[in-house]
This record gives structure tokens, sequence and C-alpha cells, in this order.
């Protein structure tokens, strides 16, 4: 059975652009219901789920269809009434396509909402208007601040609770403000929202006439994402070398060096650099799974075919030789922990960075952070779950990468437990090391 209505919106523009958006914020702000909510308007979901909902929502004794149990997927989820892993569902409109990460509120599930923010283009901060700012609430925006998702919007949910009034958001509104002032974000947007009755999630809501703005969905339709991405720096770590498969005269001379564009635009004929070894020479052709094409820019995935053949391995990086990223083993970097045992100084672990696999030392914790203040906390010996802050480190290969900032994907990595091969922190690399 086919979606509701999927297939002709889709079918009106396949052009249409990605947006990745996440839902963050505290326990029980009601994020998975705002999902819910945009999944059954937008009518992108099957009969058959609906009707199984329909039915769970009975058996729990709800007086209402909980949508929220259209993104929360585990059973343990479904028992508790809480979101525990990252939930990713698909929708589209015929102006956009979309991908959402519904991410957890508590805080021992912090790691997971990092997991389901970083590769996010715009950020939903849900916030309960009966509570306002919590921690948790200033937690996710910041760590939506450090992971530089450009858009943020402010969605004040469960108006109907506070009987629409305005001066309830104007308040919530202005705290947010004055906290968001601490952030480094572009974008920002409040919007006054209830989730489970459908106010300005979809449609403009008529029990809110004060609300001049855009409900929601027209927001994430419209908001522009086009100029986030770097098409200035060409970046392309090798994921893998396609050599010759047979000695025929078709495949003898085929070689090509396959991966994920990271940043910049890859055009036939460009003078590239290959990294470690210097060595350059020009783009002969660009091949696609579709066939080969004439230029290709962050995130396709593709393979470049090189004028003469260099000696470009795994983890090797294509550049401009005029516009190389930093190369160094001394690494400066904020780091989100994720694991149960503490990071200390003297730590040795891996770290996965682009294609590129290193065995690092941690050198120095400089200091973590208060989530509530913002503030430093210097002289720190260990970084506990969730934990966040500054740390120094020292790899036994150099790394080529780019300052966070300027480059999600080169100047991100994450840090692993070679005994377990459990991912235990997530980084984001500084400029060079003072």
């Amino acid at each position: 059975m086919e979606p509701q209505n999927v297939r002709e919106p889709v079918a009106m523009e396949e052009g249409a652009d990605l947006l990745r958006f996440s839902t963050c914020g505290s326990v029980d702000d009601g994020k998975s219901t705002l999902i819910g909510r945009l999944l059954y308007d937008t009518k992108s979901i099957f009969e058959d789920q609906l009707q199984h909902v329909e039915d769970v929502s009975r058996r729990r004794g709800d007086e209402y269809t909980n949508l929220a149990l259209l993104t929360d997927g585990l059973r343990a989820e479904r028992e508790q009434g809480i979101t525990i892993d990252v939930a990713y569902r698909y929708f589209a409109t015929p102006r956009r396509k979309f991908i959402i990460a519904d991410t957890p509120g508590h805080i021992q599930y912090t790691r997971n909402m990092v997991t389901g923010a970083s590769t996010a283009n715009l950020a939903i901060v849900l916030v309960d208007a009966r509570k306002g700012l919590v921690e948790q609430s200033r937690r996710h925006s910041f760590i939506a601040s450090l992971l530089r998702i450009p858009h943020i919007v402010f969605a004040v949910n469960k108006m109907d609770l506070v009987d629409f009034r305005e001066a309830r958001f104007r308040e919530i509104e202005s705290e947010f403000r004055n906290f968001a002032s601490k952030l480094d974000v572009q974008d920002i947007a409040f919007i006054p929202v209830s989730a489970l009755k459908g106010d300005n999630v979809v449609e403009r809501s008529e029990n809110m006439p004060w609300y001049k703005g855009s409900p929601l969905l027209h927001h994430l339709e419209t908001v522009h994402i086009a100029s986030d991405r770097n098409l200035i720096d060409v970046r392309f770590p090798v994921q893998w070398v396609i050599r010759p498969q047979s000695e025929s005269a078709e495949h003898r001379d085929y070689r090509g060096y396959a991966g994920q564009v990271a940043g910049g635009v890859l055009k036939k004929g460009d003078e590239v650099m290959a990294l470690p070894s210097g060595f350059t020479s020009r783009i002969a052709r660009i091949d696609t799974f579709d066939g080969p094409v004439d230029e290709a820019f962050a995130p396709a995935s593709v393979t470049v075919h090189l004028e003469t053949n260099l000696d470009v391995s795994r983890g090797d990086m294509l550049c401009r030789p005029a516009n190389k990223p930093m190369v160094g083993q001394d690494l400066d970097a904020m780091v989100c922990w994720m694991s149960d045992q503490p990071l200390t100084a003297r730590s040795r672990l891996a770290i996965k960075h682009t294609t590129r696999w290193v065995r690092a030392m941690v050198t120095n914790l400089q200091y973590k952070l208060d989530m509530n203040t913002l503030h430093r906390e210097d002289g720190v010996t260990q970084f506990g779950l969730n934990d966040i802050g500054r740390v120094q480190l020292r790899t036994t290969a150099p790394l080529f990468y780019d300052e966070y900032r300027r480059n999600r994907t080169t100047g991100s990595f994450l840090l692993v437990d070679e005994s377990t091969n459990q991912t235990v922190g997530a980084g984001m690399l500084l400029s060079e090391p003072r």
C-alpha cells in the first residue's frame, strides 16, 4: 500500500532539495508527537500504520490517537512513553524532501541526541509552554550551536495548555533570546505550536491570531540552506581505490578514486593535489552511479579519475594545490564524551576522521563546560558520560582537517575504544593549537 500522498507530490518536483532536521529538547516536551503530527497532517503515513497506532492508543487507555507512537518504535519506548534511541523518518512535500531525526530528551541519552543532530541542517528545540527554559533545553540548544547547525527553531509547544496566551509565548521567547545570545547560531526562529492539536504545525492556528509568522511546515519548506554548504574548499577524502578487475583492453587502464565529496566543487580538468604525497594531476573524468558528470559537490558520492596515476590510498585526500587543509598530529578539539568509562589525560584511543583511521593519546584536558551557565570548569581530571569540553590530542599520523566551523565533515571525528570497538566520543576540531 502506498503512503496516502507521498508519490504525487514527490513526482511533482523530482529536483526538490533535501532538508535534514532533528527535534530536541527536554523530556515530555512533545518531540515525537510533533513529528507524528507532521507525518499525519501531510498524509505521509500508511493506513495500516495509523490503524496500529490507534489500536495501541486504545489499549493504553489514551483518550486520543497518540501520534508519538509513529516514531517511538522500540518496545521499551512504547511501554515507558519515552524516546530512547534516535528514530529517523522521511516525508516529502512539493517543495522539499525531509529526513527527520527524533532524538531523546533524557539527559542519559545526550549521546543519542548528538548522533541524531550531527548531520542536521536545522534543529527544532521544543519547549513546554508551561515549564519554559529548563536544563535540557539549554543543553540541547548549546549542543546544536556546538555542532554548527546553522538554523534553529524554538517551538513553544503545548500552547493549548496555557490557553494560547501571547504573553506566555513572549515571555519564553525573551528568555530564550537572552540565552541564545551566548550561542553561535546564524538563524533563529520562534513558533508557538500545539503538536497534539495541530496548531501552527502544518496549518496556521485560528487559536493564535496574534502570531503573524509562518507555521512550522512552511518554515521548514522555505528556510534557505543552499548557502550552508562549503563550496569553496575542495576536499575529497578517498574511500576506495578502484583498480582494474581484468586484463581486457576495456579495464586495463581503469583506475579511479571513490568517495564522498566533503567540500568545494570538483570539475573535469581541474588541477588537484593528493595528500600526503603532495603530487598533483588533473581530473580526467568524474563518474557517478548514473554515469559521468562534468562537476560534483558535497555530498555527492563519485569516482574521480586522474590524468596520471598517482600513489593514492584509502584515507588520502584530494584538494586544490593553492587551498590545502591543515595537516597536523597535535589537535585541539571540543569533545562530547559518550562512555560510562571516564576520559582522562593519557587515555589512548582510535580516531576515525573522514576515511582515515589513526591512533591517538589525550595529552591534556583543558576544561569542561557547565551546561546551565556555559561557564568553563578548569582543572578537571576527567570527563564523565555526556560531559563536553576541550581537549588536546596527539595522533600517530597526520590528519588532513579544517576547523569544524568551516567544514563539518573534515572538522569532525569519532573516538573509538580499540578494546571494545565502541564509539566513546565525538569531536569537533578547532583551529591549529596555540
